[in-house]
């Protein structure tokens, strides 16, 4: 190709599209061209020519400050997690405090893997609760009850994960990877469950969040008696009004100690019936209060999609006119292309009316361990937003039914 031909064409780039004429640079131009026009810059000393024109290339410029161990957390997160997950983590910061956090946002919270165990509900989702940046959670039984043995003063060990489990079990040591406790503890949780159920207001049918509630009560007790502050999010959940939803109640030592109970005769149960409509009147009562809904996910699993199918539950199952939830945040392990609710993305959760379409902008997956997440989250969210009051759902649970029982009177007809 001649240079004067190729020079009538502005280096001789070719746009994708037919008929448009690149100027700058591009891997679908002419090679040998734009080469020599390099080339030439070089020899004359001149600048590289940008192609930051692009709105592709508007995003923050790779250019971090060194770290020197005198950063706080927030400023490393802004500063340096800047690709790959650890960018996605920064998003998913900036989104649960600079969005999510506003005032007209009720934020649900569900928890899958064993997050409590580990020290997580006392470290970081207490303090959330606190804040008033967590509203209503759906968690597993099974983090509910290991969080139940700190709030009965029942020790945890750090361990290792390669110790003989014929060895432990011959020394009475139950693992969870790297935790170690004995035996015992979950016996004498088995005990307080099963003492605490056979009181009275535990003698009829109930939502598992008026379970919890009541379980909180007697664990906040116990932590009182026992002088050892407030360890339990349930009883932290019981103190704030937050309530605590699990999506499958047999599903735990809590739900099996209530099923054990209940060959003897206990009246305790716990209807999923009502734990479905009173999640959907929390999330239509955020919204027809003029305000938002946000969902931020551990793990994934049952909770997750507890969480969301509030949504599909108001609109096609009930026949009220919504869009889906405002905010999505998601910190997995799971991949989305195995088919699994877990790793799921929010796109996917548009067709099912489970996410606004217009919202998947505020919409994050960090594909990371929880356990390293959450801290960080929590850590960055404290120091970016101030404490919001407590929306105290629980007690607003019979007016936010009626308002839903409304609703669905009038779709009918």
């Amino acid at each position: 190709m001649s240079s004067k031909k190729s020079a009538g064409r502005s280096l001789g780039l070719k746009a994708s599209r037919v008929g448009k004429t690149v100027k700058r640079a591009s891997a679908a131009g002419d090679k040998a061209t734009q080469k020599q026009a390099a080339e030439a810059r070089e020899r004359a000393g001149k600048g590289h020519t940008t192609a930051a024109a692009s709105r592709f290339l508007r995003g923050q410029r790779i250019m971090p400050r060194k770290i020197t161990g005198k950063e706080r957390i927030a400023d490393l997160i802004e500063g340096t997690y800047l690709a790959y997950n650890a960018g996605r983590l920064r998003e998913g910061c900036q989104l649960f405090a600079e969005k999510m956090l506003e005032p007209d946002v009720t934020i649900g919270l569900t928890m899958t893997g064993a997050l409590t165990p580990a020290g997580l509900g006392m470290a970081a989702v207490i303090p959330l609760i606190e804040a008033g940046f967590v509203d209503w959670i759906i968690s597993t039984g099974a983090n509910l009850y290991h969080d139940t043995h700190f709030g009965l003063g029942l020790a945890m060990h750090r361990g290792n994960p390669s110790t003989s489990d014929v060895v432990l079990r011959e020394e009475g040591v139950v693992r969870i990877y790297d935790i170690f406790f004995d035996y015992d503890v979950l016996l004498s949780t088995d005990a307080f469950f099963r003492a605490i159920v056979q009181g009275k207001e535990f003698q009829r049918t109930m939502s598992s969040a008026e379970f919890h509630w009541l379980c909180g009560k007697y664990v906040a007790e116990r932590e009182r008696k026992l002088g050892i502050g407030q360890k339990s999010l349930l009883s932290a959940a019981y103190k704030c009004g937050v309530p605590i939803y699990t999506s499958s109640p047999g599903d735990s030592s809590i739900g099996m100690n209530v099923a054990a109970l209940s060959l003897d005769g206990n009246l305790c149960a716990i209807d999923p019936n009502l734990d479905v409509n009173e999640t959907a009147s929390i999330v239509l009562g955020a919204k027809r209060a003029g305000g938002k809904s946000a969902i931020t996910i551990l793990g994934g699993g049952s909770p997750k999609n507890f969480a969301l199918q509030t949504e599909p539950q108001i609109q096609e199952v009930l026949g009220i006119d919504e869009r889906g939830h405002d905010f999505f945040l998601q910190i997995t392990d799971a991949r989305p292309d195995t088919g699994g609710l877990s790793g799921a993305t929010p796109a996917e959760a548009v067709s099912w009316g489970k996410i606004d379409p217009d919202r998947l902008p505020d919409a994050v997956v960090c594909y990371l361990d929880s356990t390293v997440a959450l801290p960080l989250l929590t850590s960055y969210a404290l120091a970016r937003r101030k404490k919001r009051p407590l929306r105290r759902l629980y007690q607003q649970r019979g007016a936010l039914m009626q308002a839903l029982r409304d609703e669905y009177a009038r779709s009918k007809g």
